[in-house]
């Protein structure tokens, strides 16, 4: 146990310590000081009340569609559609937090409900054509994205745009309907607080639930499952809902909390983000609301990176890439080996041939 422990921190550390190496060859080949580029990020990040309020905000997002990842992958399933889901779970919640006006109370839970089942209906979609008709989800999310895009650009420049405005957007959604931010003075919202409950929700769900224990194994051994009697292809589509309405969940906040509007192209990325945010938090709960943090300091600080060192900042984009490409070897060596997720500690059905040599009777 406790060595399974060991090797679940070492794992994403060690994917970690390669994207920081590589960079830092890259950046002393461009004739900067790593540890002064670094420095400066973390700086930035980290280095007063109001730079660690912006990193947490950039970092709630990244949670809560780190964990809609982390749902899809501990169910076997690679959602690469929370981009889209995100996307319509935010047009979702800016539409109904502008199109009416009710108490407080009401209304935002209102706005969060709507974008849950926008979130969730993306997600649906594909994880029907996967559970009925064997559609690879990775082929039917990443078309998903597109047409999530291209539909949110067509209703906020036509049907839902702002008419006081040229810019494609909606309008802005009344006070009601908005998280208020936690010190008056910075931008850090209580939408922290609905990703610390998101938090622990997945941590409930996967360890302490039914439905957690059918995702886990349906993820681990589909025959398995069957053989459990658990019922494979509803368990598909229920898992990829409740990754789509969690990465829906994380558009609203974002509308919610911090733009109080939908307009487009408003994601800088976070639903690909979330990707390297769960494969290196180790597809669990705490890893993957650490490694959030790390990835909102490492958007948050890269600018200041830039400023001070001329460091450019889409060397953030390189360290992601490298954690994506480490942590992603390692957990799917891991899963096709057949011992399950390489962190969460499941373990894979063991599946004996049987022994023929005793059932050999003599003629």
């Amino acid at each position: 146990m406790i060595r399974r422990i060991i090797g679940a921190a070492l794992s994403p550390l060690a994917a970690l310590a390669a994207a920081f190496v590589m960079a830092s060859v890259v950046i002393a080949v461009s004739g900067e000081s790593p540890w002064q580029s670094f420095g400066a990020m973390f700086g930035g990040a980290f280095g007063s009340g109001p730079a660690v309020g912006e990193t947490l905000v950039k970092a709630i997002p990244l949670a809560i569609s780190g964990l809609a990842v982390a749902l899809g992958l501990r169910t076997g399933l690679f959602n690469i559609g929370v981009e889209g889901q995100l996307l319509m779970g935010a047009l979702a919640a800016a539409s109904l937090g502008f199109a009416v006006e009710l108490p407080a109370a009401i209304h935002i839970p209102l706005c969060l409900a709507a974008g849950i089942a926008g979130g969730a209906l993306w997600g649906f979609l594909p994880g029907l054509l996967k559970a009925k008709r064997g559609v690879h989800e990775v082929i039917t999310t990443i078309m998903l994205n597109y047409i999530a895009f291209y539909l949110t650009h067509y209703l906020v420049t036509n049907q839902l745009k702002d008419v006081h405005t040229m810019a494609p957007q909606t309008p802005e959604i009344h006070a009601t309907a908005r998280l208020a931010h936690i010190v008056e003075s910075g931008g850090l919202h209580w939408g922290l607080l609905i990703a610390v409950l998101c938090v622990a929700g997945f941590a409930f769900l996967m360890s302490r639930s039914v439905t957690g224990y059918e995702l886990k194994t349906v993820g681990l051994g589909p025959e398995a499952a069957r053989a459990a009697g658990i019922s494979v292809p509803g368990t598909i589509v229920l898992a990829m809902m409740l990754s789509g309405a969690l990465a829906g969940m994380a558009g609203a906040v974002e509308v919610m909390g911090v733009h109080y509007k939908f307009y487009d192209q408003f994601s800088p990325g976070y639903g690909f983000d979330s990707i390297a945010v769960a494969l290196l938090g180790g597809n669990t709960a705490i890893g993957t609301a650490l490694s959030a943090v790390l990835f909102g300091a490492l958007r948050n600080g890269a600018v200041s990176m830039q400023l001070a060192t001329d460091t450019p900042k889409e060397i953030v984009t390189l360290i992601q890439a490298i954690v994506i490409v480490f942590a992603g070897v390692r957990f799917f060596g891991a899963l096709k080996a057949g011992v399950g997720c390489w962190v969460f500690g499941d373990r894979a059905p063991q599946h004996q041939a049987p022994n023929t040599e005793h059932r050999k009777r003599d003629t």
